[in-house]
């Protein structure tokens, strides 16, 4: 039998990684030694005080009803003090917070509070593929703001047709940025909040990576500017400072009208996180800051190993102060798609093709720092044995 599938599924896109992981597994079943530089995700253990909280509290018979949808309220305080030391920035936790099974989950749901079919949303190109993807499923039109190195992948809002600013309801944005690694400061942020009122456009920044970073630099958050609450709201999690991907427990924050909505949204969809994971976070958040910046020097002597070594191969790279990512040129004469494929065949190395995160992401690559130093050394010298020097 053959069941016809519904047009929002129809309208979506394969997740890139699902393509990338389905790849990994027809080279290793080929008997290929493959090193996979595609997929951003901690290859260091989650620390050992944050894993006992997690066994503590699962033998707790308390925490095994079910949870609230938002959040346990001492959660979400925890993510609010953590809020306020960190940024020095006040939320209320019972209005202006609520807890996601991963911050991916909220940011393909915001979309359905907010979003009707034909709605214009504005999704910054490239950039991570649940922006567009949750909109697609609420029925909305993607408008994809392009992200350019003369800009410093920065999107130019002045750029945007006006008809087209009046038309939008929300816009994504994503600083520490996946895939780029480029950074955004706090005047940009105050050019958001100034376009987001003028345009009455809710804004929804992806903070993700904003404990990964490097050489001193501290990324600030949107809601740090004044206004932003009155506009939008942020996604984070402990998936990356607390190498906590798979527990699939953060948050959103702002709003409280928006933060209402998704709490709603999401109590007819799902039953909350299991408790015990909500007490392992906030043991992370309340804990010593050192488990994160023991991590960010690993990542940095990754960061320059890779960054070194393609630049002795001819890239001129300059290396992010922010996220465990690489961004880099293609050789000339290659696509993404092309030099992608040759790192596989000729050095057995995935890395990921800039068009998986939009349509100028063309002309460009991604290569994660989350593997072993050594298998990343590795990397490096199998491209400069098996590609050589590169010309641009």
């Amino acid at each position: 039998m053959r069941f016809e599938q519904a047009q929002r599924i129809k309208n979506l896109p394969p997740y890139l990684f699902a393509r990338i992981e389905r790849l990994i597994e027809e080279k290793k079943a080929a008997g290929v030694d493959i090193i996979s530089l595609g997929i951003g995700d901690p290859d260091q253990p989650t620390p050992d005080h944050i894993i006992e909280e997690l066994i503590k509290e699962a033998r707790n018979p308390a925490n095994h009803q079910y949870p609230s949808s938002v959040g346990m309220l001492s959660y979400r305080q925890t993510v609010a003090s953590w809020y306020a030391g960190r940024f020095g920035v006040q939320l209320d936790p019972k209005t202006e917070v609520v807890t996601l099974i991963g911050s991916k989950e909220g940011i393909a749901h915001i979309s359905w509070c907010y979003l009707n079919p034909g709605d214009t949303v504005l999704v910054p190109d490239p950039g991570y593929p649940v922006y567009a993807g949750g909109a697609i499923l609420a029925g909305a039109e993607p408008y994809y703001m392009p992200l350019k190195a003369d800009r410093g992948y920065l999107p130019d809002l002045a750029a945007i047709p006006t008809e087209v600013a009046r038309r939008a309801k929300m816009m994504f944005i994503n600083y520490p940025n996946n895939p780029t690694g480029a950074v955004a400061s706090e005047s940009f942020f105050a050019e958001v909040v100034a376009f987001a009122r003028e345009f009455n456009v809710l804004v929804c920044h992806d903070a993700a990576y904003s404990e990964v970073a490097f050489d001193g630099y501290r990324p600030p958050s949107f809601l740090q500017v004044p206004g932003a609450k009155e506009v939008g709201i942020e996604f984070s999690s402990v998936s990356k400072p607390f190498n906590m991907t798979g527990w699939r427990i953060g948050w959103a924050a702002g709003c409280a009208e928006v933060i209402e909505a998704l709490g709603r949204l999401k109590s007819n969809l799902d039953s909350g996180q299991f408790q015990a994971i909500q007490y392992a976070a906030m043991a992370g958040l309340n804990g010593p800051r050192e488990v994160i910046d023991r991590v960010n020097a690993l990542y940095r002597e990754r960061r320059d190993i890779l960054v070194d070594g393609l630049n002795s191969l001819g890239w001129k790279l300059e290396k992010p102060k922010a996220t465990f990512y690489v961004w880099a040129p293609v050789p000339a004469g290659h696509t993404s798609e092309s030099f992608t494929e040759l790192v596989l065949e000729k050095a057995g190395v995935v890395i990921t093709p800039g068009t998986g995160y939009g349509a100028n992401g063309a002309g460009y690559f991604r290569m994660s720092l989350t593997v072993d130093t050594a298998r990343l050394k590795e990397a490096v010298e199998r491209i400069r044995k098996n590609l050589g020097p590169v010309r641009f």
